[in-house]
């Protein structure tokens, strides 16, 4: 009988979405906020836009600038790790071999089996670094482009999200017209991003997306409450 061949489909982009969530929800819930508080102390538009427009850019920055040290970060610390690793297998290779052995027998391996296997590892010094750092450490080596990556998926994931509570600013005049449409299109926009960040994320997609909304909409509560108290 013919046998339909076993596919596996992984998702593999895990790195990117986080970029996308970490950029597209602050740049919801950040300049929303910002511009409710403002709806609640002033009575024109242009001002609220360029002080959101402002926002947006320097949180788009900032974000991308934190998410390209981050990487940085990671790659530093997987050369540092890689180097002292290599260190060990030449100055103390009967120790690394020990742990190698250590790793093996957790898997299940009897000891006649993880005598072979480890004879096989240490044969090539690379693979021997190789499988040290990622099961005894737990570290992949990172995308020498993640650094960059990161910082433009972020910083542009800002962006997009940010212009959707701004967007209303640039047609409507009245303030509270363009808050309320604000509110409506953020509330939505939240709730649609919290949908599909769940989807990727988590087996419970609707909770997330209330959650986000909820999140959003405290925030912008709050700025417009104390900007109407302040006012």
């Amino acid at each position: 009988m013919p046998q339909t061949p076993h596919a596996e489909r992984h998702f593999t982009a895990s790195e990117t979405v986080r970029d996308i969530v970490i950029g597209m929800s602050d740049g919801l819930t950040v300049p929303f906020a910002l511009a409710a508080g403002l709806s609640g102390a002033v009575e024109a538009t242009g001002i609220i836009v360029t002080a959101g427009l402002a926002e947006v850019a320097a949180g788009a920055i900032a974000m991308g600038l934190g998410g390209y040290l981050a990487a940085r970060t990671d790659a530093e610390h997987f050369a540092s790790e890689r180097a002292r690793e290599e260190r060990e297998t030449e100055e103390m290779p009967e120790a690394e071999a020990a742990e190698v052995a250590a790793v093996l027998k957790s898997y299940g391996l009897a000891d006649g089996q993880v005598a072979a296997v480890v004879a096989s590892i240490r044969a090539d010094k690379t693979r021997w670094v190789d499988f040290m750092m990622r099961f005894e450490l737990g570290l992949e080596e990172p995308d020498p482009r993640r650094a960059r990556d990161s910082a433009l998926t972020i910083a542009a994931s800002y962006v997009a999200g940010g212009m959707i509570p701004l967007a209303p600013y640039f047609v409507l005049r009245p303030v509270h017209t363009a808050l309320a449409a604000s509110v409506a299109v953020t509330l939505l926009a939240l709730l649609v991003f919290g949908y599909v960040k769940g989807r990727f994320t988590t087996a419970r997609p609707l909770r997330s997306a209330w959650q986000t909304v909820a999140v959003g909409g405290l925030a912008a509560t709050a700025a417009f409450a104390i900007a109407k108290l302040i006012g």
